[in-house]
């Protein structure tokens, strides 16, 4: 409504001006080429009222909806006002180096596929195109299992058995929510990605889809195989994500203590909405459970680091004492698939057995969201939550019990 009111506006007072320099030429040639500098329009205007108030009673008519548009525009987005006060989109576009080498050829959905961020994390390959919460288009592999090292995929359309599943996702400018398709055999895929140091995999990709999805990729991709950031091979907690945050705290915890001995670590879910955070964390160190409370602060060119941190680096570890050290293997029980029997109404129920999994919610009315189960509302409806392209901001989403058609827990 705001933008068609300021270009209703514009487009009145240009009329009012078109039709004012045409009156100044029907009085005399001289006051119409006169007319088309602003000291002599004024003139004219003061000169030959009579002739020129109709003309300048429309440009005044079209001020007032640029007027209410401007006031409208700056009530819901100030800074995009400022930028059109700047001029900023007369300013060429500065494209910013990619993060990673993706070198794709095709289409998705029948239009071009651009990604700007790819992944393969917990045996899911993304590759998305646009930084907002949901991609302007996105395509997700869902391996059968999770991956360690090369990954080499091969799957033709008359294959069957436990393949990757493939999930396409596109949002149209009228939309709120994106359209998803997906679909399990009849496609092929060819996948053979190599380990790069420090976090990342590179090589072929190949994937041709049943020709009703109008989808054809082919090229080389670079992934990341978490989410952490490298500056000259070190870690760079600059960065905000949430395994920055662990390995942050992981290192604290080992300092803290006097021991390398820190393992599972449990944070809560939590968003990057400033430059602080508090978080409580659970972990076992040295085979006892501790939970603290922690507060980290993010330091202008420094990055992320726990307030009132002091204690001394630990002591290098040789080769002999890391092995005198190395615990035995144990054997653990295999942790319960609570995919098997997952549901709404199991989830209402206990929530905080299913906090921070990845889930995939489909709107009764069409759409589908996939994010981190972050709690139920107050009201009761669902809220997921989802990292935020490669800058590593997080938003979430609720949605009422009502407006679920489906609902799917996506890891054990």
């Amino acid at each position: 409504m705001d933008a068609l009111l300021i270009i209703g506006g514009l487009l009145l007072m240009l009329a009012g001006l078109v039709w004012l320099v045409t009156r100044a030429f029907a009085t005399s040639l001289l006051w119409g080429w006169g007319s088309l500098l602003p000291p002599i329009t004024l003139i004219y205007i003061i000169r030959h009222w009579v002739r020129a108030r109709s003309a300048v009673m429309l440009i005044g008519l079209g001020v007032i909806p640029l007027v209410v548009g401007l006031t409208l525009l700056a009530s819901k987005d100030a800074e995009r006002l400022a930028a059109i006060i700047r001029l900023d989109w007369l300013k060429p576009d500065i494209q910013e180096p990619a993060e990673l080498a993706i070198e794709l050829a095709g289409e998705l959905n029948g239009q071009p596929f651009r990604p700007q961020q790819g992944e393969l994390i917990d045996g899911v390959l993304t590759l998305r195109e646009g930084l907002d919460f949901f991609a302007l288009r996105e395509l997700s592999i869902r391996l059968p299992q999770p991956v360690e090292g090369r990954v080499r995929v091969d799957v033709l359309p008359q294959d069957s058995g436990n393949l990757p599943e493939v999930e396409l996702s596109w949002l149209l400018p009228e939309q709120d929510l994106p359209e998803a398709r997906r679909l399990s055999r009849g496609y092929t895929l060819h996948l053979d990605l190599q380990p790069q140091e420090p976090n990342r995999l590179a090589g072929d990709f190949h994937l041709v889809l049943p020709p009703r999805f109008k989808t054809s990729l082919s090229g080389r991709v670079e992934l990341y195989r978490d989410r952490l950031r490298y500056t000259d091979g070190q870690i760079d907690v600059r960065f905000d994500s949430r395994d920055t945050i662990a390995h942050v705290l992981q290192d604290y915890l080992q300092r803290r203590f006097a021991t390398r001995n820190v393992s599972e670590l449990k944070l809560p879910p939590f968003t990057f909405e400033g430059d602080t955070l508090e978080v409580q964390v659970e972990a076992q160190i040295d085979r006892r459970s501790e939970r603290l409370p922690i507060r980290l602060h993010k330091r202008a060119g420094q990055g992320w680091a726990v307030d009132g941190d002091r204690f001394p680096a630990l002591p290098a570890v040789t080769a002999t004492q890391s092995s005198e050290a190395a615990p035995a293997e144990e054997r653990l029980s295999r942790p319960v698939d609570r995919r098997q029997r997952f549901s709404l109404a199991r989830l209402q129920r206990n929530p905080e057995q299913y906090r921070n999994l990845s889930m995939r919610l489909s709107r009764a009315s069409g759409g589908t969201v996939e994010g981190r189960f972050a709690g139920l509302d107050a009201d009761g409806s669902i809220r997921l939550s989802q990292q935020m392209g490669s800058g590593g901001g997080q938003a979430s989403f609720s949605f009422k019990p009502e407006e679920i058609g489906r609902l799917e827990l996506l890891e054990p």
